[in-house]
């Protein structure tokens, strides 16, 4: 019934919304056509009698030297038309000149000046008042109907929304995220019983806020929601609610809340809530539209009733901007913060989407799973589409092992480059790239296992080498911190071993910024170094430009960047020991680079074999004794 009724109105404001359309277009059509046929008319001689000789053109110059031949002179603004004393009809175009009007009466010539308006000019004046006029009567009849009549004035329809008895999707739908969908069981319970809960004296959450990286399924674990507890789903995003015309947004939020409230028990959400739930401010003078709907929303949340059956569910990347009033008890009062998965998840969360994609024998989801750390769920669904479009291309009809290694280094480095490079350059990058595989290798029993090792160009990288994760880590050891300054910098070290230092490029440039990185990190977040000590002293970037560090002089910040180079010049001088101490090793593993473009982590360790395991000097390097 809901759902026709809100048909009617909308086909009721088109059919209305059609008649002003083609109203506005008829004027605006009288106009332009008018105006094409008067101009067409004053420049074929306005005044002048259609007879079947063209009159004679004149110009300023003629009408100068022939003023004595001139019967009759009709001047409309600088056109001029009349007939000759010889009964010609003649036009020109003439300059006013007072000198001019006078020589041509001293010469017996009847002048007449038409200063009368055309109808033309006379719709150029009234149109825009009428049209002004219209409008101004068309904003205040929406607003004798208070905020329905100006919604369906100035909307023309509701916001976006979605009004179905039983979405199809369920808990089973959503992976990855249990403990989430534990937190959200009693919204589930409350709108399928709610006696239950008022039994015993208990107030489910009347908003819950879900926030979390973009593409963790904070919208997917919303429709859930509705789906298992067997309810209306009404969804609308932050920015539906704002337009050019104040007091909209109010109207917007007016008029959904009420929608909802008729189909009580409900769930409403509200996607990218930041973009109307924004802090409030003293200085936001020009944002007065955006807060008005804020505080509607607040009283709709919260207002004199509270008992309305709706269920609001708000969803955000940016849980900080919001304003506090939103966020107390009565209106979001849970807040549940989606994380990105972990390698359980990443599992659970490949296994579900696999179900809809054929996958080979030979393809092993938690190996995948431990290679795509940092992975949001829209990721993972997305790497496999990619692996089924690399199958299909490569006319298979299931996906292979390749197609999922091939998808994963796209998204993780970009498609391949076929790009021409110089054999001195392939020569290079596989020397470079056999240093980071051979350093990894070295540390193998702190760092995480190698993966494989490619010199094929992807993106803006020449090579790289992959490592994969035994489980998902929380912290770093100093020991790996160590391990992994001496593995990002090996490649730049392995350069210098085999080239020359003047031989060195630029190619370790995402290297020693990764390295850079995680030294000051450790350094001045973590407090790993002796001689910063246990202090806060992270130093940030603002608007992308760097603010001084946090509570700390001009000289605390010139020993950490002392600190910084210190750190990297050990881990490089490390790097540039273990690969000159296995020179012939690391040749074999680039000339093998070389031969197959790619290795895996196994074919690696054979090449390498046990005895290149030298004992890491960096472990007992300076970095520790600082």
């Amino acid at each position: 019934m809901e759902k026709n009724v809100l048909n009617k109105l909308a086909q009721n404001k088109k059919r209305n919304g059609s008649a002003w359309f083609l109203i506005l277009f008829g004027i605006l059509f009288v106009v332009v056509v008018g105006n094409a046929f008067m101009a067409r008319m004053w420049n074929g001689g306005t005044g002048a009698d259609i007879t079947s000789k063209e009159p004679l053109e004149l110009t300023f110059s003629d009408v100068l030297r022939r003023s004595g031949d001139i019967e009759t002179m009709n001047i409309r603004d600088n056109i001029a038309t009349g007939k000759l004393k010889d009964g010609t009809k003649y036009n020109a175009v003439i300059t006013y000149n007072p000198e001019l009007l006078e020589k041509l009466s001293t010469g017996g010539t009847s002048v007449s000046i038409d200063t009368s308006k055309g109808w033309v000019e006379y719709l150029g004046t009234w149109v825009p008042i009428i049209m002004g006029i219209f409008f101004i009567w068309w904003i205040f009849r929406g607003l004798r109907g208070g905020a329905g009549g100006l919604s369906r004035t100035l909307i023309g329809q509701n916001p976006t929304k979605i009004v179905t008895g039983k979405p199809k999707t369920t808990f089973q739908d959503v992976a990855g995220i249990d403990s989430e969908k534990q937190e959200l069981a009693e919204v589930v319970d409350f709108l399928r019983d709610k006696s239950k809960f008022a039994a015993v004296g208990a107030r489910v959450p009347r908003g819950v806020l879900l926030s979390g990286e973009p593409g963790t399924g904070k919208t997917l674990l919303a429709r859930a929601i509705a789906g298992e507890a067997n309810v209306p789903f009404f969804a609308a995003s932050g920015s539906d609610f704002s337009g050019i015309i104040v007091g909209l947004g109010v109207a917007k939020i007016k008029e959904i809340f009420e929608m909802a409230k008729r189909n009580a028990p409900c769930l409403l959400f509200i996607d990218e809530i930041d973009a109307i739930g924004q802090r409030r401010s003293q200085n936001a003078f020009n944002d007065q539209d955006r807060e008005q709907t804020l505080n509607q929303l607040l009283i709709e949340m919260d207002g004199f009733s509270n008992e309305t059956g709706i269920i609001v569910i708000g969803a955000t990347n940016r849980p900080d901007m919001l304003d506090p009033a939103l966020l107390r008890p009565g209106r979001f009062d849970r807040q549940v913060h989606i994380d990105l998965p972990d390698m359980a998840g990443r599992k659970a969360i490949l296994e579900l989407h696999a179900k809809k994609i054929k996958i080979g024998a030979d393809v092993n989801l938690g190996e995948l799973a431990r290679g795509t750390t940092g992975f949001s769920g829209a990721d993972l669904e997305n790497l496999l589409n990619e692996s089924a479009l690399h199958a299909v291309r490569a006319g298979r009809k299931f996906v292979a092992k390749d197609d999922v290694e091939e998808a994963r280094d796209k998204l993780l480095m970009g498609p391949r480059k076929i790009r021409k490079m110089r054999p001195q350059d392939i020569k290079l990058t596989a020397y470079h790239e056999a240093g980071h595989a051979f350093v990894s290798v070295v540390y193998s029993d702190v760092a995480d296992p190698i993966h494989k090792a490619t010199i094929i160009p992807r993106g803006r990288a020449l090579g790289m080498v992959q490592h994969l994760p035994i489980d998902d880590k929380v912290s770093m050891s100093l020991e790996e911190i160590r391990a992994n300054l001496s593995i990002a910098l090996a490649g730049r070290a392995s350069e210098q071993v085999f080239f020359g230092p003047d031989k060195i490029t630029t190619g370790a440039e995402s290297d020693i910024a990764m390295a850079t990185r995680l030294a000051r990190r450790s350094i001045t977040t973590a407090g790993l170094s002796r001689k910063i000590g246990m202090v806060a002293v992270n130093q940030g970037q603002s608007f992308g430009v760097r603010v001084p560090l946090e509570a700390a002089s001009e000289k605390t910040a010139e020993i950490v960047d002392a600190e910084i180079k210190s750190w990297l010049d050990v881990a490089y001088a490390d790097a540039v020991k273990i690969l000159t101490k296995n020179k012939n090793t690391v040749k074999k593993l680039a000339e093998e680079l070389l031969k197959h473009e790619t290795l895996t982590g196994d074919e690696i360790m054979k090449i390498v074999g046990k005895k290149s395991h030298v004992k890491p000097t960096a472990k007992k390097s300076k970095i520790a004794k600082k």
